[in-house]
């Protein structure tokens, strides 16, 4: 294992109540501000711009066609945010579960995979989650179970594999993608020793992903093998490559003291950047 920072630590943005789910999309960099209930984007120098506002833990994802998609997990539903930044309802997921719903990812076909925890959290006594499909014109049904706090998914450039994090079943768990977006062949992709939460993929086939308990960020290829790990002074909760070529590691970090404490009282989010070995792949 290759335990060496990929190269500095910078800090992209400050002073944030709760920042996740970074994407990368038209150059910029969109993260979820859960605290301050806003989606942001941010460029190369830090600038920033609030382009939606939604009362709710939020994860986002763009569609193929630029438009942004976001989780309301207060109103159970998925929102699109049109060209005019309205947001209007995509999909309601209420009928398939009532509990927190959390993250997203959108594959080149503009099928959404969105993952429900399962329970109350932190809170409620465990029950596993699920993820649901749903589908271009908004019409949603589950397609996977029994995942362990299902969190950040990716999916693969070819639209056949998603890989899923389940942070309490300590792995990655991937499955077949089938043409009409159904799951199949579940299989563990990487087991490791800690909670894997938001995820990317890289062009060399591995995967980073943030986890807030040890304070790092991993970079894991498939079987389990460690290649890299970024340590930090704050839990990571979520992971992009981007950037011009994308070979920079975006994360979203936070001192994590409880749920009780994610509103926005507290500022000490940062989005922080390091060069990553491996170019950045999957949509967008």
């Amino acid at each position: 294992m290759n335990s060496e920072r990929p190269t500095e630590l910078h800090i992209l943005k400050a002073d944030l109540a709760f920042p996740e789910s970074p994407r990368w999309h038209d150059g910029r960099l969109w993260v979820s501000d859960w605290g301050a209930q806003q989606v942001l984007t941010v460029d190369l120098e830090g600038r920033s711009e609030v382009v939606a506002r939604v009362e709710s833990l939020m994860c986002i994802h763009h569609l193929p066609d630029g438009r942004l998609l976001v989780v309301s997990s207060t109103e159970r539903r998925l929102l699109r945010r049109e060209p005019d930044g309205s947001l209007v309802t995509h999909s309601d997921l209420g009928a398939l579960g009532e509990h927190p719903w959390n993250d997203l990812v959108v594959d080149g076909r503009g099928n959404a995979y969105v993952n429900n925890i399962g329970f109350d959290f932190p809170a409620g006594e465990f029950a596993p989650g699920f993820v649901a499909l749903v589908s271009p014109d908004g019409i949603a049904r589950q397609v996977a179970d029994g995942l362990a706090f299902p969190n950040g998914m990716a999916v693969t450039p070819d639209n056949a594999t998603l890989i899923v994090a389940e942070s309490y079943g300590q792995r990655l768990t991937a499955f077949d993608i089938a043409g009409d977006g159904g799951l199949s062949n579940r299989r563990t992709w990487a087991e490791v020793d800690d909670h894997p939460d938001g995820i990317c993929l890289d062009a060399d086939g591995a995967i980073w992903y943030g986890d807030v308990g040890s304070r790092r960020c991993v970079r894991v290829r498939e079987g389990g093998e460690v290649l890299q790990v970024i340590d930090l002074d704050r839990g990571c909760f979520a992971c992009v490559l981007g950037g011009p070529d994308r070979r920079t590691l975006f994360m979203t970090v936070n001192q994590w003291s409880g749920a009780e404490n994610m509103g926005g009282g507290r500022r000490m989010g940062q989005v922080l950047t390091a060069e990553a070995p491996a170019r950045g792949i999957g949509w967008p």
